[in-house]
């Protein structure tokens, strides 16, 4: 079968070839060769070259092997010069060329010609017999002729004003020869005046008349064609000297704007027939190209038109104008059957085609499904075999993903709950390195804080792994020194290597590269490639990290290498295999190589290693330029500085406990505990070693679970809530949210201590309301101060407060919560409402807000510093002081309009307050606007 698959598939294809092969050939046939003419005409602008240019097109279009093409030279020679070269740059097979002037077109003429290029001269001649062929009239002859007919006119006697074309071309050069040779027989008639005209009728009109005025007594006006002649005719519209003269020029057209017609309107006395010679031109380049006999001087013949001829000469020139147009439009139709056929033709073709293909098609149709029917048995038992396969590689696939999936949750789940431990052992390792240990018991906490350290190192590892897995990884990356950065981090390793007599270098071949990177992640890179290096090398040994560019400028190579012990080949090839640990060699756990090249492939960068056995170990990786790689979310602002010092900090433990510099915190030792703080921790030991350590400084309240906890927030109203996240019944979250929504306590800020570090979890706290977010485990000389920092800025919002109600306030220290304000604000409306009140009390405020005595009590208390009453007798008294100074009012009148139920216990009030009396208040203020008249 397979034999017979490939003999149909051959037979297809030769078919195909041959029928295409067939139709090519009669297409070449049909075509004929092509030759290109071109045509560098001195100018297009008057009406005798546009009549040759239609005459060459009509005679061109019967040779449908010619191509012509016209170029314009503008009446510039050096204009002229440039397009005949392009021509012959072009290679065209035949050049013709009407010469704007005889010298400058001379030799680029001779220059084509000795290139092998045939070349017509038309119209006008060179300075030279380089050239194919010429074709025009003997314009001596014409010159000559147009003399005797000027004599004959004049009758042997009269003043002639000549109006020349372009002196430098031929024919107005010849043209003047046989004038002048025909009337030099005529004693009496003389040319008096010449008049540059340029071939141009403007240029003639603009010049004609001021020569005309030097001779007014002239008879004729002799021009070099019928254009020039007439400007010159109307250059002497209105003047009498035009009466008087006789007007004859050359080329004799046909047509409106022709010679002829300027001849039968009595414009000009008469005309010499110039013929274009369009045909003639045609004719003699197509027996050139196709090597047929052909003369060098083709001569034109020329003729006197007059009034006596020019009525014949005109319904001639009519009748052949009229048959032209016949001709072109037959022409056009013909050309239009041509398309229609051509495209009768390829739709033929295209039909023969498909139907060969469809009848080849079809065939092929019928073998394909024969063959089919023959081999779909087998294919569909091997398939139910594939199938079966496929579908146990499938469960397979999944039970080792669901395990895979359960092993990272069951690291995870394991991880977070390290960090409380963590905390626990850390926080009191702290506290005996701060105090006054033995030298012996120091060392052995330095070595606790070392191995929880490293415990802490492996968590965040087995959690950056799970945010790789879950694709939560993201590069927060900035634009900074890569080689500052480098330097920063290899100082961490310079006591180690101190200490181990290991000689660490920072080779950098530019001083300072610009790159976009996640300083934390390749801080942890470069931190563990230093590790194993250091792991593996002996003391006295070299250690040097290798910063340049690559060769195309594009990305930044850092390389780190040792001359330690090496590593196998089987070692290399596993190097960045998770999990993986060399039988012979303590490689740990395995984490490190393979977290540090997924940050490399986020960075959209390669890392590889290079090592032989008992040589040492190179580590290489790279790190692309700019910033096009990089997604919008992925470029962040500049880290702040204490950001850099915490992950170098980080390195700095793990490398070498001997180099961490605990800052020292100023423990203020205080006689009264002013603020009260709230822990709700389940966990019995951190919650302990946090009341413990609290207790120093602060009124500690404790709640083992949320419920109970937000319940004793709403009861005592603390001055600070620390609360864990993970909370049996009721989460962090949850209490924050509830806490920051309620009347009561939305002034309290709050800590939540957690061990869930992601970014979208420190988000969901503080969407929640917390002030804090503080990751397990975590410094508890950190938590203490910024413990004291919220209680510090919550005695600023006292001041807030307390300036915004008052009378007078002026400033305002910070801008409180919106919650907070409000419930100020609300006491502030019923205290205004109720001030002429002489029994307005805390309970009818508490009453009115629809709270708890003692739940406002606390509220002001925390927010004002003082209580309800105080508050609403202070209200009074400065309500009472502005209405002394700015009204006419005495002194019991404002009394009992502030609301105080008798002069004398206002007088005794307002003293306590202001230190005077009202009255000494009120005498004050006469004598001061006294003394200010």
């Amino acid at each position: 079968m397979g034999n017979r698959m490939i003999d149909l598939r051959q037979f297809i294809y030769i078919s195909l070839i041959a029928l295409v092969c067939f139709l090519t050939s009669c297409r070449q046939e049909e075509e004929s060769i092509k030759y290109t003419i071109g045509f560098s005409q001195c100018t297009e602008g008057d009406a005798w070259r546009k009549a040759m240019h239609k005459e060459m097109e009509r005679e061109a279009s019967f040779h449908p092997e010619l191509s012509l093409q016209i170029k314009d030279g503008k009446n510039s020679s050096a204009t002229q010069v440039k397009q005949i070269r392009e021509f012959i740059e072009q290679k065209v097979d035949l050049l013709i060329v009407s010469p704007n002037e005889t010298e400058p077109i001379t030799q680029v003429v001779e220059e084509a010609f000795e290139k092998g290029i045939p070349v017509i001269l038309v119209d006008r001649k060179i300075s030279s017999s380089s050239y194919s062929a010429y074709v025009g009239a003997d314009n001596f002859q014409i010159g000559k002729l147009a003399g005797d007919y000027v004599a004959n006119l004049l009758k042997g006697k009269g003043k002639v004003i000549e109006v020349w074309g372009l002196q430098g071309s031929s024919p107005a050069i010849e043209r003047h020869k046989g004038f002048m040779e025909a009337i030099s027989q005529y004693s009496e008639v003389k040319v008096v005046a010449e008049v540059k005209g340029d071939w141009e009728k403007e240029t003639a009109k603009r010049r004609f008349p001021a020569v005309s005025l030097q001779h007014p007594d002239a008879d004729l006006v002799f021009a070099h064609n019928d254009m020039m002649a007439l400007g010159s005719f109307e250059s002497l519209v209105g003047l009498k000297q035009r009466n008087n003269l006789k007007f004859i020029g050359f080329d004799g057209l046909a047509g409106p704007n022709g010679g002829m017609q300027l001849v039968e309107d009595g414009v000009l006395a008469a005309t010499f027939l110039y013929p274009t010679g369009g045909e003639e031109i045609i004719q003699l380049a197509n027996r050139i190209l196709q090597n047929q006999p052909y003369r060098k001087e083709n001569i034109l013949n020329s003729t006197v038109i007059d009034g006596r001829n020019v009525h014949i000469m005109k319904q001639q020139t009519n009748k052949i104008l009229s048959q032209e147009e016949n001709i072109n439009r037959q022409q056009h139709k013909i050309s239009e059957q041509i398309k229609i056929y051509n495209n009768q033709r390829t739709l033929l073709y295209v039909l023969i085609i498909s139907l060969v293909i469809i009848i080849v098609l079809g065939a092929y149709a019928v073998y394909s499904l024969w063959l089919r029917h023959q081999t779909n048995r087998a294919l569909m038992a091997k398939n139910r075999e594939i199938l079966e396969q496929r579908n146990e590689i499938a469960q397979m696939a999944k039970k080792a993903e669901k395990a895979n999936e359960a092993k990272l949750k069951f690291f995870t789940n394991v991880s977070h709950e390290f960090r409380t431990p963590l905390t626990l052992i850390l926080g009191p390792v702290e506290d005996a390195l701060q105090s006054n240990i033995s030298v012996g018991l120091k060392k052995d906490m330095l070595l606790v804080r070392q191995n929880a350290m490293r415990l802490l190192k492996l968590v965040n590892q087995l959690m950056d792994f799970r945010k790789v897995e879950r694709k939560k990884m993201r590069l927060k990356t900035t634009e900074s020194d890569l080689v500052k950065f480098v330097e920063e981090v290899v100082q961490s390793f310079e006591r180690l290597a101190r200490k181990r007599h290991i000689q660490l270098k920072v080779i950098s071949r530019v001083k300072e590269i610009n790159v976009y990177f996640d300083k934390d992640k390749i801080d942890k890179v470069l931190f563990n490639l230093l590790s194993n290096s250091f792991k593996f090398t002996k003391e006295n040994g070299r250690i040097t990290l290798l910063i340049e560019l690559s060769d195309d400028r594009n990305q930044v190579i850092v390389t780190v290498e040792d001359n330690g012990k090496g590593m196998t080949p089987v070692q290399v090839a596993n190097a960045f295999d998770r999990y993986y640990t060399a039988e012979d060699s303590n490689l740990g756990t395995g984490l490190g190589l393979a977290l540090s090249k997924e940050f490399i492939k986020l960075h959209y960068g390669e890392i590889s290693v290079v090592s032989k056995e008992r040589e040492g170990t190179r580590f290489i990786f790279t790190l692309p330029l700019g910033q096009e790689h990089l997604q919008e979310e992925e470029i962040v602002l500049e880290t702040t500085k204490a950001d850099q010092n915490a992950t170098l900090m980080a390195g700095v433990l793990d490398a070498d406990l001997e180099l961490f510099t605990e800052t020292q915190v100023q423990e203020t030792s205080e006689t009264v505990k002013e603020h009260s703080i709230l822990v709700i921790e389940d966990n019995k030991e951190l919650r302990e070693f946090l009341v413990s350590r609290l207790a120093t400084d602060f009124n500690v309240i404790e709640a083992p679970q949320g419920a109970f906890g937000l319940q004793q927030a709403f009861d005592i109203i603390p001055d600070l809530i620390i609360c864990d996240v993970t909370l049996p019944h009721k989460d962090g979250l949850e209490i924050t949210a509830l806490l920051k929504k309620d009347m009561r306590t939305s002034h309290i800020p709050v800590i939540l201590l957690t061990a869930k570090d992601s970014l979208e979890q420190k988000i969901d706290g503080i969407q929640a309301g917390a002030d804090l977010y503080v990751t397990k485990p975590f410094s508890y000389l950190y938590l203490l101060e910024r413990v004291k920092g919220l209680l510090r800025n919550r005695d600023l919002l006292k001041g807030y407060y307390n300036s915004a109600i008052a009378v007078d306030a002026k400033v305002q220290t910070a801008q409180p919560k919106q919650l907070d304000k409000k419930f100020i604000n609300e006491v502030a409306a019923l205290v205004e409402k109720n001030l002429q009140n002489p029994d307005l009390s805390a309970n009818d405020i508490a009453e009115g807000l629809g709270m708890s005595r003692v739940h406002v009590y606390r509220k002001m208390k925390a927010l004002l510093g003082y209580s309800l009453n105080d508050y609403i007798v202070n209200t009074r008294l400065k309500k009472a002081r502005n209405l002394l100074l700015n009204s006419q009012m005495n002194i019991s009148a404002v009394a009992y309009e502030v609301g105080f139920s008798s002069p004398a216990y206002f007088s005794t009030a307002f003293k306590n307050h202001f230190n005077m009396s009202p009255s000494d208040f009120k005498s004050s203020r006469k004598s001061k606007e006294k003394n200010y008249m």
